[in-house]
């Protein structure tokens, strides 16, 4: 065992210690601590991972969601943060679904704030305590969370410029075609024994000329 895995293993033990009311599991993978924390405690445990002496995670590098639509709950929420004390990287994880809001970081990691407002945009997650839980990348009044699984790949709205309005306008998506509704009459969207065309190349017998 490396210096390296051997410090995260140390990490893992002192953490399920000092939080054992509020850790789920711990795992060492791919070289990296994942700790994964009761929702509700998600503060209290950055709080520890911050300010403990053996932990000295300073910055919150990086707040990401995942969706799994299939599994219950659906999200989770990935706090990626270093320490530079110690030189180690950490992954702690939150799990919450559509309904249930996830407690704010933003009082720990001043970073967190554009972070969660991203998830929130993103994938619909809601953060408490948030000092400003609005939008960050989509248009006002955007309907749905785009980094869903179950976002449509089209979006809900087309943006067009209106010579005659002049003016930005917003439009139900129109789509020219079914939704993969191929012709299969070009070879890029698929083959079939004979393209058109072919024939010309082949003799009565089907062979080539």
């Amino acid at each position: 065992m490396d210096e390296k895995i051997e410090a995260l293993q140390e990490l893992g033990e002192h953490l399920s210690a000092r939080l054992a009311d509020d850790v789920i599991s711990w795992e060492i993978k791919n070289g990296e601590l994942i700790l994964v924390v009761v929702t509700l405690s998600v503060a209290k445990a950055g709080k520890l991972l911050r300010d403990d002496a053996n932990c000295q995670f300073k910055q919150c590098v990086d707040v990401c969601g995942v969706d799994y639509p299939d599994r219950d709950p659906r999200f989770e929420i990935v706090y990626n943060l270093l320490s530079l004390k110690h030189n180690l990287r950490i992954r702690m994880k939150v799990l919450t679904d559509e309904d249930t809001p996830v407690p704010s970081v933003a009082g720990v990691w001043p970073t967190a704030n554009w972070f969660e407002r991203e998830v929130w945009d993103l994938y619909g997650v809601y953060f408490t305590d948030h000092p400003d839980m609005r939008r960050i990348l989509t248009d006002y009044g955007f309907e749905g969370h785009p980094l869903r699984k179950d976002f449509p790949l089209t979006g809900h709205v087309e943006v067009r410029y209106d010579d005659e309005l002049r003016r930005v306008v917003y439009e139900p998506v129109k789509l020219v075609q079914d939704f993969r509704s191929f012709d299969f009459t070009s070879p890029w969207e698929g083959m079939t024994p004979t393209l058109p065309g072919d024939e010309k190349a082949t003799d009565g017998a089907g062979e080539p000329a």
